[in-house]
């Protein structure tokens, strides 16, 4: 098992998600942004070597406006060493890596150009990790998308429209269950159709579900991870006090933590804290750990 969190980390004082407005873009501010970018990202792998957090989740912003029409500039061959200095850095100290495009990532949008753009946006992702040379178990996780008023409609929708991706998009691309439109049986589904492995999103399963126990829901997303995806990728949260349901705590929460790790033996998995404190409960999350057998 290997810990992480999501993007940021907080105790540097580096940025690696700083960004410009679209109105501002020239090439040379984007090969500046950049550079600032994968300095700050070798800043927070060092970090996370060093205090044994060994799963991070990059932030999409790495490369602003990537996957913008705007963007010609073949930022790709422009940092080509960077990137495969900074994926070198990761297999070297054996990291693994994810990473989540945001909401409007929408495959299974009946919007013929909402569907273009998901699809350019997977594309720059895959495009950096395979610039970084990691292998299939670096992976790029996308929500279902929306129920667009037929959710029977929308999920074959995006069967139908995964099998159309390109294979450097198809091979790294796994699904979370959500808390609100797509059960973790519903992603099952969609496995059952495509093969896409199924991230189990612990927190989400908490609020919409069909019954499953933890680890239930961990059996069940296991067994759709071949050997070539790596083990198995896990969400896990807990509910923000006085937040509406479905908002991640600020920090995490010992006593539910602990009762996770407890319902999840004896399943092995990479573990994403998906916490605003980021590194802060990570280094709380190694130390309940400390004593787990599952742990690198």
């Amino acid at each position: 098992m290997k810990i992480g969190y999501p993007c940021l980390n907080r105790t540097l004082e580096c940025k690696n998600n700083r960004t410009f407005r679209l109105a501002n873009f020239s090439k040379a501010r984007l090969f500046e942004t950049v550079a600032n970018n994968l300095d700050c990202l070798q800043k927070i792998l060092q970090f996370n070597v060093e205090h044994h957090l060994l799963f991070l989740r990059l932030t999409s912003d790495l490369v602003p406006l990537a996957s913008h029409p705007v963007c010609t500039a073949n930022w790709q061959e422009r940092f080509r060493s960077e990137f495969r200095r900074l994926g070198e850095f990761i297999q070297s100290n054996q990291m693994r890596i994810s990473m989540h495009p945001g909401q409007y990532t929408l495959l299974n949008s009946p919007n013929e150009s909402v569907f273009q753009n998901s699809v350019r946006e997977l594309l720059y992702h895959a495009d950096v990790l395979d610039l970084m040379g990691l292998d299939e178990s670096a992976k790029i996780q996308v929500h279902v998308g929306g129920i667009y008023g037929d959710k029977a409609a929308s999920l074959q929708r995006f069967i139908d429209n995964f099998t159309i991706l390109d294979d450097k998009i198809r091979r790294r691309l796994v699904i979370e269950n959500d808390e609100r439109l797509y059960s973790l049986r519903d992603c099952l589904r969609i496995h059952k159709a495509t093969g896409v492995p199924v991230l189990f999103d612990v927190f989400h399963h908490s609020i919409y579900n069909h019954g499953e126990t933890i680890g239930e829901g961990l059996q069940m997303s296991a067994g759709t991870w071949r050997a070539a995806d790596g083990i198995p990728l896990i969400d896990y949260s807990s509910q923000k006090t006085g937040g509406r349901p479905g908002s991640h705590a600020e920090t995490i929460d010992s006593d539910d933590f602990r009762s996770f790790l407890t319902a999840s033996q004896p399943y092995d998995f990479d573990l994403m804290l998906e916490i605003k404190d980021k590194e802060k409960s990570a280094l709380q999350a190694l130390e309940a750990l400390s004593h787990d057998s599952r742990l690198i």
